[in-house]
């Protein structure tokens, strides 16, 4: 019997991460003699793997040179890890989950370093214990493999989960995979969100709707299994 599952992206989700990348990336590109306007990085570059994002940025380099450039942006992120909090009411949530012995998951297109370190320093790392990260699968966000491991390691299913993301291709890897999908408005508008495939759009994780969209589904769930979920 499946368990019912939460499936959260960290960047931009769990941690409201997206003004330091943005301020990160623009510093390595004036190395360059290169920027990029918040409209670009919202709808291109946000949520993206890196070797998407080298590519993206520098399509006159190789693989490797665009990558190392991009690793060099990662490590002034990592610099910068003590200015990131939790998006407000996830501390509620995951209580929540832990009173209805509902199951969590991280599901990331950050490299491990970065997952590692915001997670670590915004005090969420003890909240969980399943980490997939997408550019260590064959194919990361967009696709829906990253959220289709996830629920593998935790033996769930997508009837029976929800996810919450914040980016056009965390979105549509989510909801490619069938699950019911929370975007957070953290950085887009509601209708790029939907417009990718999010089921619900909230500003954070205190939104009345979300409890009472958890609830419901935890209810069906358990309807539907005749146990716990």
């Amino acid at each position: 019997m499946a368990p019912f599952c939460l499936l959260f992206d960290l960047d931009g989700t769990l941690i409201d991460s997206d003004p330091v990348h943005f301020a990160a990336f623009n510093e390595v590109l004036s190395e360059h003699g290169r920027s990029i306007d918040l409209e670009t990085y919202r709808m291109k570059i946000m949520g993206a793997a890196n070797p998407t994002i080298a590519a993206a940025l520098f399509p006159d380099k190789t693989e490797e040179e665009g990558l190392a450039i991009v690793d060099r942006k990662e490590a002034l992120f990592r610099e910068r890890v003590s200015e990131l909090e939790p998006t407000p009411g996830i501390d509620a949530l995951i209580e929540w989950s832990d009173r209805e012995g509902v199951l969590r998951a991280i599901v990331t297109n950050a490299p491990r370093a970065n997952a590692e370190q915001m997670l670590e320093g915004s005090g969420l790392k003890r909240h969980f214990s399943t980490i997939v990260i997408g550019v260590e699968l064959e194919r990361g966000k967009p696709d829906p493999l990253p959220y289709e491991t996830g629920l593998k390691l935790l033996g769930g299913s997508a009837s029976h989960a929800m996810a919450f993301e914040d980016s056009l291709s965390g979105v549509k890897s989510a909801s490619a995979a069938g699950l019911t999908t929370v975007g957070l408005r953290t950085s887009l508008e509601d209708e790029h969100l939907t417009g990718a495939g999010a089921d619900l759009v909230v500003s954070d994780f205190r939104d009345p709707q979300l409890l009472s969209r958890l609830e419901e589904r935890l209810a069906a769930a358990r309807g539907n299994t005749g146990v716990s979920a």
